[in-house]
């Protein structure tokens, strides 16, 4: 069972400030949990159920210096960030090393992005198409908030994760840079496409003016029928589709 103090101690890391302070954040259910867990990931803390830890064994005997707190599904309940907790919940420690920006290849930026779930699902994009980099202007939703991380499946151990200023970053990368707008260029005509930097905005008020001429070229999804946008992070997979070759 967890202590009072181990109790409200995983409860605080819903806040960011939190997660800052003591660089952890959450990682909820079997399927994420044990993707972490079979990586080399640094854990702090296992809680999980007796049967999910009798289960795993070989998994959490990777991680010799992962405290492990068995407890019933109910005491799991009152630190989970879930609205119904799974089986285990992992405390892990953030990874410090992403401090080298992207030069020469696919990155996605973001600005001022402030939905969770579009966040992680930028990530599990990026994740997918094998783009190793998201660069997020500092007032974007954190990579760790606990809905970015179930979105992102996994995509946290994959991609490098940095938070910039996004306008300085323009200004010194030689690569080419696409800004997502309703007024730019066909996305289908688009020729010589070379890797560079794709910037996604805020979901209601798109890219920032500065932002927004800095980049090379704007580039569109044509609209065929009456919606009037596009989810931030369905421009993204669709972009991706179409500007990243196999």
């Amino acid at each position: 069972m967890l202590s009072k103090a181990q109790n409200k101690y995983i409860r605080s890391l819903s806040q960011q400030k939190y997660r800052a302070e003591h660089g952890v954040f959450v990682v909820e259910g079997d399927k994420i949990a044990r993707e972490w867990l079979l990586t080399g990931s640094k854990i702090q803390h296992i809680v999980a159920t007796a049967s999910w830890l009798q289960h795993n064994v070989k998994l959490t005997d990777k991680h010799p210096d992962a405290v492990i707190s068995e407890v019933s599904v109910d005491e799991l309940q009152t630190v989970s960030q879930l609205q119904t907790a799974n089986e285990v919940l992992l405390v892990v420690h953030k990874n410090n090393d992403n401090t080298i920006l992207p030069t020469d290849e696919w990155c996605i930026a973001v600005d001022t992005l402030q939905d969770p779930g579009n966040m992680g699902t930028i990530i599990r994009i990026a994740d997918w198409f094998g783009i190793n980099h998201i660069v997020a202007t500092a007032d974007s939703v954190d990579y760790y908030n606990p809905k970015v991380i179930q979105a992102a499946m996994g995509g946290h151990l994959r991609v490098q994760l940095h938070t910039t200023d996004l306008s300085k970053f323009i200004d010194n990368t030689a690569m080419p840079v696409y800004a997502a707008a309703l007024d730019g260029e066909d996305v289908y005509s688009l020729k010589n496409i070379t890797p560079g930097v794709l910037i996604i905005g805020n979901e209601s008020k798109g890219i920032s003016e500065h932002i927004m001429q800095k980049a090379r070229r704007k580039i569109t999804i044509p609209r065929r029928g009456g919606a009037e946008s596009l989810n931030a992070a369905v421009s993204a997979g669709i972009l991706c589709a179409l500007l990243i070759k196999p």
